[in-house]
């Protein structure tokens, strides 16, 4: 069989760096022989997590339209036409099979070409609201993978497979971890653990709520695992000093500390909520209204109306929040619910049903 090729491209967040990489490891698992090529955008986190990952990145220079009116918006034109012509070259040198895209402005670029060239496209949508560039791009791609249903709203109904997103794998059986990541995290066998999670960078929001609020959660008996994000870990280091407080920057092990958890309380990007599907503990959504088109919320809401969590707005923190995580650590009942819920959300095996959807479209 001939050497097979690939192109994969997503970037500028977390959320689409990794199911990119994801699925380029699936990839790697059946086609060993293949070649790969990630494409993202200069000066992007994905310059450095792409090789990390072991694979190959050429960077584009490509930034997406700032909200105020800004000198960079300036020169988007001339960056999206500079993107469009170094992606052409990239694809003609490189032949790829197939060409995947994950999000970001990046992908815009590459999959357009891909398409105006005749290279089969795969557009994989995390959220359940999709944004602008995967919206122009979904006409034209030949297949689309999705994580949640409804949105043949916004995308050809035709070309939707509802695969679910991309996860580590290793929050498959979390369950049978729970002693380890005890030990590891360094935690109380006998006390309940509240896990807070900002994403890499960390949420201010989430961690104002968590330092105002920090002897309350201590007063109901539980120790709290905060990952606060290494812009704000010198902030908030000194809680460290605080008995059963765990104050991170990041946390490498997320499986082991999923397993320790007992409640969550979590930003509602894409990837965090399909995770938090697989773990199914009850979770607090706090959703970042800075995120276009307002998609964490829309992301929480979809789970939020199946019953599978709660979702509390940054502006409904004040008032609300100790009354209802209160009322979840004291009801057992609620607890047990929404675990049920979530869990039966998840969609563990995304990776491999986007990849069968890749498979169906090499030539």
């Amino acid at each position: 069989m001939r050497k097979l090729k690939f192109i994969l491209s997503g970037g500028g967040t977390g959320g689409h760096i990794y199911p990119a990489v994801a699925i380029a490891n699936e990839l790697k698992s059946i086609y060993p022989d293949a070649d790969f090529l990630f494409v993202g955008a200069k000066d992007k986190m994905e310059m450095q997590k792409v090789p990390q990952a072991g694979y190959p990145i050429k960077g584009l220079w490509i930034a997406g339209l700032q909200r105020k009116i800004s000198f960079k918006n300036a020169l988007f034109p001339l960056k999206l036409l500079a993107s469009l012509v170094k992606s052409f070259f990239i694809l003609k040198q490189f032949k790829p099979d197939v060409v995947i895209g994950t999000g970001g402005f990046a992908s815009g670029a590459v999959l357009q070409v891909a398409h105006w060239m005749g290279i089969p496209t795969v557009v994989q949508e995390q959220n359940s609201y999709p944004g602008i560039t995967n919206k122009l791009l979904a006409k034209k791609a030949s297949a689309i993978c999705v994580a949640y249903e409804g949105l043949d709203k916004f995308f050809p109904k035709e070309k939707l497979t509802i695969t679910g997103n991309p996860v580590r794998q290793d929050l498959i059986e979390i369950d049978e971890k729970r002693i380890q990541a005890l030990t590891y995290l360094e935690l109380d066998s006998t006390k309940r653990t509240l896990l807070v999670l900002g994403g890499s960078l960390g949420a201010r929001r989430i961690n104002q709520l968590i330092a105002k609020e920090i002897d309350f959660l201590l007063d109901l008996g539980l120790q709290v695992v905060w990952q606060c994000g290494k812009l704000y870990f010198n902030e908030y280091n000194h809680f460290n000093e605080k008995k059963n407080v765990h104050v991170l920057a990041f946390i490498d092990k997320m499986d082991l500390a999923y397993a320790a958890s007992d409640f969550i309380i979590s930003r509602s990007g894409a990837s965090s909520v399909s995770e938090l599907c697989i773990v199914g503990k009850p979770t607090i959504f706090i959703p970042s209204p800075n995120v276009a088109e307002d998609h964490q919320t829309k992301n929480a809401m979809a789970i939020v109306e199946k019953k599978g969590a709660i979702m509390l707005k940054e502006s409904e923190l004040e008032n609300q929040f100790k009354n209802e995580f209160a009322d979840l650590v004291s009801n057992d009942e609620k607890q047990a619910k929404l675990s049920k819920k979530i869990h039966k959300l998840a969609l563990p095996n995304a990776t491999k049903e986007i990849v069968k959807e890749i498979e169906k479209l090499i030539k």
